[in-house]
């Protein structure tokens, strides 16, 4: 898609509870998103949507939620199943492009079990579920994912205690190079769904994984505008910075 082609399309990026569930960086994934457009002459629009707030998820083309201590996953659990649970499930099959991060991705599923013992209901969007173990899962992770022809390596940081499995309709991201993934003995990392990705990389996730921004970007416009040849990007400073946290890792 040249600029020219671009010029006039819009992508709605919706960004849920920025103010709570905003850990280590993950806020720089709405800014890379909505960077990787701009440099393809596509317009971008970032609507803030926080408690309380009802909006009509399927209207936006790319809706993002990062992660969350169990305190702030805790304050949102009721609205994110009551008032939002609904429009976004709907999103969803709709096929909007959806990119949920550590707690936001535990929340999908079918629950939580805390390490308190608190069960919070999931909105069973993906098939998957949470239970919180004793041992904190920390370090720089390396994933080879398929979702990519040839696949690609993504990297990020992971900080859980939560244990995630995923159910006979899930699809991983990623098989484990360094790190622990979904839960430490499987060897899988994250989850895709139609147009979601959930997955456990912080850190933010998307800079250095360009990759996974313009698969995203490129299901978006996919549902909105029927094609998505995405102009390609000098994407060197973003390849250095993957092959030093390769490197950071262990990989």
């Amino acid at each position: 898609m040249s600029e020219r082609e671009a010029a006039g399309r819009m992508v709605r990026l919706c960004h849920l509870y920025p103010d709570l569930m905003n850990l280590y960086g993950d806020r720089g994934n709405v800014i890379a998103l909505a960077q990787r457009c701009r440099w393809r002459g596509l317009g971008v629009e970032v609507t803030a949507v926080g408690l309380g707030d009802r909006p009509e998820l399927a209207a936006y083309d790319i809706v993002f939620m990062g992660g969350g201590q169990d305190r702030e996953q805790e304050l949102i659990c009721h609205d994110f199943e009551t008032v939002k649970g609904h429009s976004l499930g709907e999103a969803v099959e709709d096929g909007v492009a959806l990119l949920a991060i550590c707690g936001a991705y535990q929340l999908l599923g079918r629950y939580y079990l805390t390490s308190a013992g608190v069960q919070m209901p999931g909105l069973g969007i993906l098939d998957a579920w949470t239970e919180a173990g004793r041992r904190r899962m920390i370090g720089n992770a390396v994933v080879e994912s398929d979702l990519f022809t040839p696949p690609r390596t993504l990297v990020g940081f992971e900080n859980h205690s939560g244990r995630t499995h995923l159910g006979s309709k899930a699809r991983p991201l990623g098989r484990v190079l360094k790190g622990y993934g979904n839960n430490g003995e499987d060897g899988q990392e994250g989850l895709v769904y139609r147009n979601s990705v959930g997955t456990y990389l912080h850190g933010s996730v998307l800079p250095k994984n360009p990759w996974l921004t313009d698969w995203l970007i490129e299901r978006a416009l996919r549902r909105r505008y029927g094609e998505a040849a995405l102009r390609p990007l000098d994407d060197r400073l973003e390849e250095v910075a993957h092959r030093a946290a390769v490197r950071r890792a262990g990989g």
